[in-house]
Parts: structure tokens; C-alpha cells; sequence
């Protein structure tokens, strides 16, 4: 049980320190903005490359974590995820910052298609739903503190101390982790790794989200439909395939794995941007400096750091579906809040609707988690971690591409500047009611998925 408690203490340090580095660094774009002359645009790149690159990589890396052991890619993520930090750090213009960033997406997904794989495969099904849940509280940790320590350190160092922090932080896990994992055995086959699926997943996830914002030109929507068109092509030979990247045998049939991803999938999409608009709303609109976003846009996290462990252990008990149904319910409502933002919209306004969003996300995440790796046998774990991760990669990344889109939209394809706060408003007003939309369909795949026990029994 020892050794247990050290994998769920490093994987939950992994996920604090990845989600601790994205939420400061969004209270941070106003300021990177200023400091190196990009526009709106320009800096939705700098949170999108990150999560785009991890959402690529996640599935080819997963699929060979469990072929070549999950420590060793695990431990590799980390250290990449440093180098990218420190690159970043480093960097005095858009190119090279964004470049970093697709180094640090790299990392993270070496992270992400392992920690949970490692973490489910040392807990007992019976105690999952606690552990996952303190590990999805750990995830929350890192939004709930990062605005804060982001602000501050933005306010007084720059910028760039926060990568530097990161960079800390990631060199000092490894000798921890090494020490602390257990050797994991390689499987007993030797895997055909799928070069042209992944390739082909990886062109047409990134012509989708690349073309996002440029959708309202004709190259945007080239870009969008060639992209469709690769995903499809990529699920048609996945069938054909007798090592898949992606196991479509695993979705056939298995009602409560398909829709869970799914609910994950629109959840995310709904809600990720939340800290990315509302950082400029908070400091470009209400005049705000990033460390009093910061403290403000503390809400949301908290209460997700707070209810994650008790939502798990309720989803030990009640079925997944009715707890996560409602945490979306929630978060729907504090969607719709949003969208009648104002430069005179009251604090107490927003930091109470970030709460309502917060409860809906802890009583939705940990439950959603629970039923995707319930729904699986453990020789699966390690492709269900990554489908989940992808879904809550992609998911993050849409929700970037439907706000760039917006932007694009309501500003002019070049962002404007970040300091035309009519434009600016009216994006984040119209976001906000395209996710609640998006939330509202959520609810219905979420209540759509069944039973956990039942299928599990079946």
C-alpha cells in the first residue's frame, strides 16, 4: 500500500504541475501581449500550440507506453516538459515562444497517456473512484493557484518567471519519480506501431484547429475540410488495421466508454476557454492588473479542488451518470451567467458564478473519469488514459479554436489589438452563449451513457 501512496503522490504532483503552468500562464497573456507587440490572435496560439501538440502526440504515445513501459515515457514527458518551460523562458518573439510551447505539448502528453494508466493499474476498483478523484483535486490545485502565483509573479518578475518556476519544479520531480515508480513490464506482444494512422491523425486534427479561426476566409475553411476529411479517412483504416492506433473494437458495443468520451470531449470544449476570455475581460475591460485576475479567477478552482475527492468517492456509490449529469446541469448555468457580462458587471457577480461552474465541474470530471476507466479490462487502461486524455486535449483545444474563431469574427482576422475592448467584449459575450449551447447537448450524451455496474457485469 506504501508504494501505492508514492504513485498516486508523483502522478498527482504531474498533474499539478501541467495545469499549474497553463492557468498562470493564461492570467499572464495580457502582459506577454504587451511586452512582445501580439495580438489577440497571436497570443490564443501561445495557450492552443501547447494543447494541440499534446492532443497529437497523446494517442501515438499511449499506444507505445504500453508496448516499451509507462515509467520510461513518463519520466521522458517530464523532462521534456521542463526543456520546453526553459525554452520558453528564453524566448523574445512569437516564433520561438510558440515553438516552446509545442515543446511543453510534447511533454505533456507524454505525461498525460501515462499517469492515469499507472495510477488505475495500482488501485483496486473499489477505491478508483477516490483516487482518481484526489488526483483530479491535484489538477484543480494547479488552476486554483496558478492565476494567483501567475499574477504576482507576472506583476513582480515578468512573464517569463513563470516558466522559469515550472522549469524548477519539473527538474526537481525527476529523481523523485524515478526512485518512487515501480519498474512496469512491456507487453507480451510486440506492437506494429500505426505510422500512417498517427500521421494522418495528426495532419487532420491540426488542419481542423488550425483553420478554426481563419474560418470566416475561404483558406480557413479549406483548411477545416481537408482536415474533416483526414479524420475520417484516419477512423475508416483503423478498421483494417491489426494494431490500431485508435482500438475501434473497444468503442463497439461499450455504450458507457463512447459517451463518457464524448461528455469529456463537450464538457472541455464548453468550458476551457473560461480562463482564457475572462483573463481579458478582468484585465482589459474592467482594468484589472493580472494579480487581482488572478485572485478573482481563484473561484472556479477552488471549488473544484474542494468537491473533486468528494464527487469520487460518490461515484464509488451512485452511478457516474446522474453525478456527472448534474455537474454539467451546473456548469450550463454558469455559462448563461457569462454572457451578460458588462464593464459594470459586479465582482461578487463573477466570482459567484465561477463557483457554480466549479462545483459543476468537480461533481462532472471525477465521476466521468471513473466511468471511462471502469468501463474497460486493465490490458486496456493505458489506451482508455489516452482516448480520456485526448478527449480533455482536444476538448481544451476546440474550446480555443471556437474562441479565436469568434475573435476573428467580431475583430477582423488579425485579432485587432487587445486593447479595443468594445470588439473584445462582444467575442466573449457570443463565446460564452456558443458554449452553453454546447454544454446543454452535453448533459444529454452524459445522462445517454448507462450504467457503469450494469455494463460492467454484462
Amino acid at each position: 500500500m506504501r508504494g501505492n501512496k508514492s504513485i498516486l503522490f508523483v502522478t498527482t504532483l504531474s498533474s499539478f504541475l501541467t495545469t499549474f503552468m497553463g492557468s498562470a500562464i493564461n492570467i499572464a497573456l495580457p502582459s506577454i501581449g504587451s511586452d512582445l507587440q501580439l495580438n489577440t490572435i497571436a497570443l490564443g496560439w501561445v495557450s492552443t500550440s501547447y494543447l494541440l501538440a499534446a492532443a497529437i502526440f497523446l494517442l501515438p504515445f499511449g499506444r507505445l507506453a504500453d508496448t516499451y513501459g509507462r515509467k520510461r515515457f513518463f519520466l521522458s514527458g517530464i523532462a521534456v516538459f521542463a526543456i520546453g518551460s526553459l525554452l520558453s523562458a528564453m524566448s523574445k518573439g512569437q516564433l520561438l515562444l510558440i515553438t516552446s510551447r509545442v515543446v511543453n505539448g510534447i511533454g505533456g502528453a507524454l505525461i498525460f497517456s501515462t499517469a492515469l494508466a499507472i495510477l488505475t493499474n495500482a488501485f483496486p476498483k473499489e477505491e478508483r473512484g477516490k483516487v482518481l478523484g484526489i488526483n483530479v483535486a491535484s489538477t484543480y490545485l494547479g488552476l486554483s493557484i496558478g492565476p494567483t502565483i501567475g499574477g504576482m509573479l507576472t506583476d513582480y518578475w515578468g512573464w517569463q518567471s513563470i516558466f522559469i518556476v515550472s522549469t524548477v519544479l519539473g527538474i526537481s520531480m525527476i529523481p523523485f519519480a524515478m526512485k518512487r515508480l515501480q519498474r512496469d513490464h512491456h507487453s507480451s506482444y510486440t506492437a506494429e506501431f500505426d505510422l500512417r494512422g498517427s500521421i494522418l491523425y495528426a495532419a487532420g486534427l491540426a488542419l481542423i484547429i488550425y483553420g478554426f479561426p481563419k474560418i470566416a476566409a475561404l483558406e480557413g475553411v479549406i483548411y477545416l475540410l481537408t482536415g474533416i476529411a483526414l479524420m475520417v479517412w484516419f477512423v475508416r483504416i483503423e478498421n483494417k488495421v491489426r494494431q490500431p492506433l485508435l482500438n475501434v473494437n473497444i468503442f463497439k458495443g461499450n455504450q458507457v466508454f463512447v459517451y463518457s468520451n464524448l461528455a469529456a470531449f463537450i464538457n472541455y470544449s464548453a468550458t476551457f476557454a473560461l480562463v482564457f476570455l475572462m483573463s481579458f475581460f478582468l484585465q482589459n475591460v474592467k482594468g484589472m492588473d493580472a494579480r487581482q485576475a488572478g485572485i478573482i479567477l481563484m473561484a472556479q478552482p477552488v471549488m473544484m479542488t474542494v468537491f473533486s475527492p468528494l464527487a469520487g468517492r460518490l461515484s464509488d456509490k451512485v452511478e457516474p451518470q446522474y453525478v456527472a449529469s448534474i455537474g454539467m446541469g451546473l456548469a450550463v448555468v454558469g455559462l448563461i451567467a457569462f454572457i451578460f457580462l458588462t464593464p459594470a458587471t459586479p465582482v461578487w457577480y463573477i466570482v459567484l458564478f465561477q463557483m457554480i461552474l466549479g462545483l459543476g465541474f468537480a461533481l462532472f470530471s471525477s465521476p466521468n473519469t471513473n466511468a471511462v476507466m471502469s468501463s474497460v479490462q486493465p490490458q486496456h487502461y493505458g489506451f482508455a488514459s489516452a482516448t480520456l486524455g485526448t478527449m480533455r486535449l482536444t476538448g481544451q483545444t476546440v474550446s480555443m479554436g471556437i474562441s479565436l474563431m469568434i475573435i476573428a469574427l467580431m475583430m477582423g482576422k488579425t485579432g485587432a489589438g487587445i486593447h479595443d475592448t468594445t470588439g473584445l467584449l462582444q467575442s466573449i459575450k457570443l463565446s460564452f452563449f456558443v458554449f452553453a449551447i454546447l454544454c446543454t447537448v452535453g448533459v444529454y450524451f452524459s445522462m445517454k451513457r448507462g450504467k457503469v455496474r450494469k455494463a460492467i457485469s454484462e
